[in-house]
């Protein structure tokens, strides 16, 4: 019988004769094999509860560590033991709660006002270009302008008394409030508005099912660091011609090198800033518990 001769077309498969060899296999690039049945995990793993807290202790127990050693001057910065009892006296004497109640009520009513403000703000920059146009430009302007830098024409308008201490926390956490929800809202896609138009939605029906859940979780990123700019900046207006709070408390302390006091003071701040996250992030995990992200 004659053979009949192979023929091939460019691109596609040869034909093969009578009883030839079946061709080998095209050689496989080399790559990291994964056994059958095993599956790598490329997240950061499952989280711990209360494991933010890992970090603290072990500062807490570093800086013990050091001052039982004696490598810690205690002139210098006083020791944890030091410190507690310092604090057992304050609240002994009802200087620090009262002191932490007047910072509380400052840094809460800036950062109601500094929120509010910086939403509203962004609301009417995200959904109208108009709005944009108007508010947008002067808003990145006050973005590049420390809140701190305006202390001098602030007292000058509105005195040393807690206005001025107010409009300054306020002024940090509106603008973090106001680029991150923009960033969100005009990050909204538009396929969704082009989605609620051809359903004939109202503008109210709009904002409520299309505009307030796009732009959520911009709006908890601005609302974590509005958190921060509102202790950041009761910290420096309690400093400045203050007669309470915890930042005068630290004040007093330091023209009397009281560094106990100043640790108290810190060891507050600290407290109440990692709080106030803490239950941002619980609000948030809560309300967008619908999405499924790496910090789980």
């Amino acid at each position: 019988m004659t053979d009949l001769l192979p023929t091939a077309r460019t691109g596609g498969p040869a034909v093969l004769t009578k009883g030839a060899a079946p061709p080998a296999d095209p050689p496989r690039e080399p790559g990291p094999t994964v056994a059958r049945g095993t599956r790598r995990r490329l997240g950061p793993g499952r989280s711990l509860p209360f494991g933010r807290l890992i970090g603290p202790v072990l500062l807490v127990a570093l800086w013990w560590a050091a001052s039982a050693s004696g490598y810690l001057d205690p002139r210098i910065l006083s020791g944890p033991g030091s410190v507690i009892s310092t604090a057992t006296d304050l609240v002994a004497t009802g200087r620090l709660q009262d002191n932490v109640l007047i910072s509380l009520q400052r840094a809460g009513l800036g950062l109601f006002f500094g929120v509010t403000s910086g939403v509203l703000l962004a609301v009417a920059a995200g959904l109208s270009r108009s709005g944009e146009y108007l508010l947008d430009g002067p808003l990145q302007i006050k973005r590049a302008i420390p809140s701190l830098a305006m202390l001098p024409l602030l007292i000058l308008w509105l005195g040393i008394g807690e206005e001025m201490k107010v409009t300054v926390i306020a002024l940090g956490v509106a603008v973090s409030m106001y680029i991150n929800t923009f960033a969100s809202l005009t990050s909204i896609d538009s396929r969704y508005v082009e989605l609620a138009e051809g359903l004939d939605l109202s503008r109210a029906q709009f904002v409520r099912k299309v505009v307030v859940p796009g732009s959520l979780p911009g709006f908890f990123v601005g609302l974590r660091l509005g958190v921060t700019s509102s202790w950041l900046g009761l910290i420096v207006v309690e400093q400045i011609n203050a007669t309470s709070g915890i930042g005068y408390m630290m004040f007093q302390a330091q023209l009397y090198a009281q560094s106990d006091v100043i640790i108290v003071g810190l060891v507050a701040y600290g407290i109440f800033g990692f709080a106030s996250d803490a239950g941002v992030r619980a609000i948030e995990r809560r309300v967008l518990s619908w999405r499924r992200t790496l910090a789980g």
